[in-house]
């Protein structure tokens, strides 16, 4: 579930911009001291985790809520494009990428409000993620509720993400959910996940699925990443495996 995040190598990007503008400026900033994550910001691309008309009007307060958190640095948006090639930087991987016109699974359903609709947010302070999620009725799984994949897929996509705050080379080794309470189809939901302990290449993390008030814990789930070593690098010292 956890390819894409996966291969975001270059890391995570974050600024907010119109759904339908461009954005003209270019930054980077690393997360924190030992981190390989990198946050870019595409110049090009449009940014998908922004209001559009579908967002219930607990989603936007729920947004605009941690867009106010923003305003002291401790807390940060990260943009969400519709294809992983959109987060590359300009050069011949991003080139390929766009060739073959692959789409974040997040934002394989191109209709408004009808798949995933989401923002995250970020305090690397923490290793702390949170996503901000309304879950559409193409997610259906048990009448009028969202179906147990999609639980799945926003908690591994923000624990994920919490992840690569520390590593940017990272793969879902396990993911152990805990399921206590269904979640009506266009309810908005919290996903928090953080970095729990790192142990050489095993990274340990969690989260929970709650509703907006705090009140109704839907699901929570446990997770084991592995950093993947370069290709042509040579193993780590003591490492005679490249298995966990």
């Amino acid at each position: 579930m956890l390819r894409t995040w996966a291969r975001l190598s270059w890391g995570l990007p974050y600024f907010v911009t119109p759904r339908s503008g461009v954005l003209h400026q270019r930054f980077s900033h690393k997360l924190q001291g030992n981190s390989a994550a990198w946050i870019l910001v595409s110049q090009k691309s449009i940014d998908r985790a922004v209001p559009n008309p579908s967002w219930s009007q607990e989603m936007m307060l729920q947004f605009n809520r941690y867009m106010e958190m923003t305003k002291d640095g401790s807390w940060q948006k990260l943009p969400s494009y519709q294809s992983f090639s959109d987060h590359l930087p300009d050069g011949p991987a991003k080139e390929e990428f766009q060739k073959q016109k692959h789409r974040l699974f997040l934002r394989s359903i191109e209709e408004e409000g009808k798949g995933f609709e989401y923002a995250m947010f970020v305090r690397p302070s923490e290793k702390r993620v949170v996503g901000i999620f309304q879950l559409g009725p193409y997610l259906e799984g048990p009448s009028g509720f969202a179906h147990g994949g999609a639980i799945a897929t926003i908690l591994d996509s923000t624990v994920g993400a919490s992840v690569i705050l520390v590593s940017r080379r990272i793969m879902t080794a396990n993911l152990n959910i805990n399921y206590k309470s269904p979640v009506e189809l266009g309810s908005v939901v919290l996903v928090d996940s953080k970095v729990d302990k790192i142990e050489g290449r095993k990274i340990v993390a969690s989260g929970d699925v709650r509703s907006v008030d705090g009140q109704t814990l839907h699901a929570e789930a446990t997770s084991l990443f592995i950093e993947l070593q370069p290709p042509s690098s040579p193993q780590k010292e003591g490492d005679s495996s490249s298995s966990p």
